[in-house]
């Protein structure tokens, strides 16, 4: 009996051991390390890719990769610049969810240039202030709008008049509560 016992006792030692010459679902190294996309323009950034979105955006839209000092990309750094500013994402998932967008649109033969869109969504997202609007919410909406025959203009305007409190103008008076100082 005593010997049943210790061999169940050492199974989960043995369990443990490597084999040797196993294949193994592990990695020798388990460390995430991030990989860049400048040379080739993947479908999507990952959260492990290192290239900066508004060179993978603007590589995306033009069709092939583009130099990090192209004025396209600076173009195109300055929007997710100002949109990383109005919205809760980070400037990955607005290139993401702008090139999703765009595919989307295209799909419908409503296509705006990546940087129309970013600017545009950004303006409708500064009527909230300081409050950030989520990115993704405002393209489905803005999506949804342009596929029921709004153009982009039209299309911004209705997600204007959405984020704006009710009966309040878009820019506030420059009085302070209460009247005249």
């Amino acid at each position: 009996m005593r010997s049943v016992a210790a061999g169940l006792a050492a199974l989960p030692i043995l369990a443990a051991c490597d084999r040797g010459g196993e294949p193994s679902d592990r990695s020798e190294d388990q460390a995430v390390v991030a990989s860049t996309a400048e040379d080739d323009l993947p479908a999507w950034l990952s959260p492990t890719d290192g290239t900066e979105p508004a060179r993978w955006l603007a590589g995306r839209e033009a069709g092939h990769p583009l130099r990090a000092d192209a004025a396209e990309v600076r173009g195109m750094r300055e929007a997710l610049d100002r949109a990383r500013n109005a919205f809760v994402e980070d400037k990955r998932m607005i290139a993401n969810r702008t090139v999703q967008l765009g595919q989307m649109l295209s799909e419908i033969g409503k296509t705006e240039s990546y940087r129309a869109l970013i600017d545009g969504l950004g303006e409708v997202a500064s009527v909230r202030g300081r409050h950030k609007s989520l990115y993704g919410e405002m393209c489905q909406h803005y999506y949804n709008t342009r596929a029921q025959g709004a153009d982009h203009a039209t299309a911004l305007a209705r997600l204007e008049a959405r984020e704006q409190p009710a009966g309040e103008p878009r820019e506030a008076p420059a009085e302070p509560p209460g009247g005249k100082p």
